[in-house]
């Protein structure tokens, strides 16, 4: 079928071949290349198609967004037309990411300005939840692990997105990537444009965004890169919940979502999701990187509370209550922290070399419950002065074996967490995005498996074969790869803050980016052909 982008055509619809329409007469080849199949979507200014480039072999689809300034001023139509092409110049920038759509092409017919950009195959993540149910919390920090870097990127070309929500993010079917679509500036300011009463606040009167999902400042035209942090943020509540944010209710006094009843996660995320949704812009996260760091910081603390709760008595005569209650709330130096990251390591992620044991973190105990009570993260009282209270037993997990992994991944399912699967044969495996957190996977087979931007945190990976596999931008934090094979792995962009890498193979592998320390890597195997993080061959 062949359609026609006519606002006015009463029959758009048109035969596969036909060159023009047959209700208006309008061409159906724009730009003698462009021949649309059908409409995405409209609305009071624009309208966005699905097209195929007859100019190009194999004739890839493309989508067309059709932007109709309803003026007949010529002032106001100049303007129009130099925020179009502002827009267009700003989307090509941009388009430079892998996980953000391409600008392909963009030019002016018949007073109608068009945008062709790159056509992403997949399903966005309002009907991932739809058809799947809501994430877990570990599944929406993986989520916040993917697309907090694509927004610290487009910030750093200083453009706010203003239109975040799940149904802008899209997962691409090729490699289950998330791709933020939709900058959907232009129709926007064109339409302030059309309806301002003055061509001197035309530029700058405009609201771009989706209510609930915008935060106080963006709709009241102020809209700034933290306005973009807080749009993620009731994503994340979406993604938990799967509900509309208007239909959580708000708090009358505040404006702020009332969230909290809807949701049980962890104290600690749950600080830095409220943290995201500050009303104030004063309060909240200015930058994508400042709640990368936040989260880095999660499975520490969380940690660190646990330690606390099983930490015998650290000083002579004197337990766990006596301290908490007779230690004093302050801050220590960042020194310090990394001494305390280090010491406070449960056993079920061995420390690395060179990193305290148990015996030595008790003389560090009072700095670490000082640095704990003054940061972000509160731990939970009730845990903590009641050391003897067992905790309620967990459910037990049906056992997973390699086919049920495949079989349930194609079928949507991503998270297999905390699951035993030692010796697990995933060979080539294609399960980019997999959620693997605290599982036991000694001795499993990931030989050229396809792993981009799997969370493998504090997950037991000892003796692991993971040559040649694709890790790019994984989550291997506080994992245990003692005596793992990753030669040849891509670990580019991976994250292995605090992971134990004795005896790990490295040679060959690709480090491009990663964050890990070179304390880490001297325990390792590198060679000569190893990748180190700062993109040169050999050793660090």
């Amino acid at each position: 079928m062949s359609y026609c982008v006519n606002p006015s055509c009463s029959q758009p619809k048109n035969p596969k071949n036909a060159e023009v329409c047959q209700a208006c007469g309008s061409s159906l080849i724009l730009r003698g290349r462009y021949r649309v199949l059908g409409i995405l979507g409209k609305g009071g200014f624009g309208a966005t198609f699905v097209a195929v480039d007859l100019s190009l072999p194999g004739k890839p689809w493309c989508v067309v967004k059709q932007l109709r300034p309803s003026t007949d001023d010529p002032a106001l139509f100049k303007m129009a037309k130099e925020l179009f092409e502002r827009e267009a110049e700003t989307l090509g920038r941009i388009g430079n990411h892998p996980q953000v759509p391409r600008l392909l092409d963009y030019f002016e017919d018949r007073q109608q300005f068009y945008l062709v950009q790159e056509y992403v195959k997949g399903h966005n993540l309002h009907q991932e939840v739809k058809k799947n149910g809501p994430f877990s919390e570990v599944g929406v920090r993986q989520f916040l692990s993917e697309v907090l870097p694509i927004l610290q990127y487009i910030h750093t070309q200083r453009v706010i997105h203003r239109d975040i929500k799940p149904a802008n993010i899209i997962r691409r079917e090729e490699d289950r990537q998330l791709v933020l679509i939709d900058f959907g500036a232009v129709t926007n300011q064109v339409n302030s444009v059309a309806n301002s009463a003055s061509t001197q606040t035309a530029f700058t009167a405009f609201a771009v965004g989706t209510a609930g999902f915008a935060p106080p400042e963006q709709m009241a035209m102020r809209p700034v890169f933290a306005s973009d942090i807080y749009a993620v943020g009731v994503t994340c509540l979406y993604l938990l919940i799967g509900k509309s944010p208007k239909d959580l209710g708000t708090d009358p006094t505040t404006g702020e979502i009332t969230w909290e009843r809807w949701v049980t996660v962890s104290e600690s995320f749950a600080k830095v999701l409220k943290t995201m949704l500050e009303v104030s812009v004063r309060h909240r996260y200015k930058t994508a990187n400042e709640v990368l760091q936040a989260l880095e910081l999660v499975p520490y603390s969380e940690s660190l509370a646990q330690s606390m709760i099983n930490a015998p008595n650290l000083e002579k005569g004197t337990g766990n209550s006596a301290i908490l209650s007779t230690t004093p709330i302050s801050k220590i130096g960042t020194g310090n922290r990394t001494r305390i990251d280090r010491a406070t390591r449960t056993s079920a992620n061995p420390p690395a070399p060179n990193v305290p044991n148990k015996a030595t973190a008790g003389s560090n105990f009072s700095a670490a419950l000082n640095y704990q009570m003054s940061s972000n993260y509160a731990i939970d009282k009730n845990r903590l002065t009641s050391p003897s209270k067992s905790p309620a037993p967990k459910k037990p997990v049906p056992k997973l074996d390699a086919n049920s992994i495949v079989e349930g991944y194609k079928n949507g399912r991503r998270d297999f967490a905390q699951q035993e699967l030692n010796n697990l044969n995933l060979s080539r495996a294609s399960l980019p995005g997999a959620i693997f957190h605290q599982s036991q996977l000694n001795q499993a087979n990931f030989q050229r498996a396809n792993l981009a931007n799997a969370d493998f945190g504090h997950a037991n990976l000892t003796h692991a074969d993971l040559r040649n596999a694709n890790l790019s931008r994984a989550y291997l934090s506080y994992a245990d790869l003692e005596g793992a094979d990753l030669r040849g792995a891509d670990l580019s962009f991976a994250h292995l803050t605090y992971a134990n890498l004795k005896g790990a193979n490295l040679c060959g592998a690709n480090l491009t980016n990663a964050k890990v320390t070179e304390e880490q890597l001297v325990y390792a195997k590198t060679n000569r052909s190893t990748i180190m993080p700062t993109g040169r061959k050999g050793f660090w």
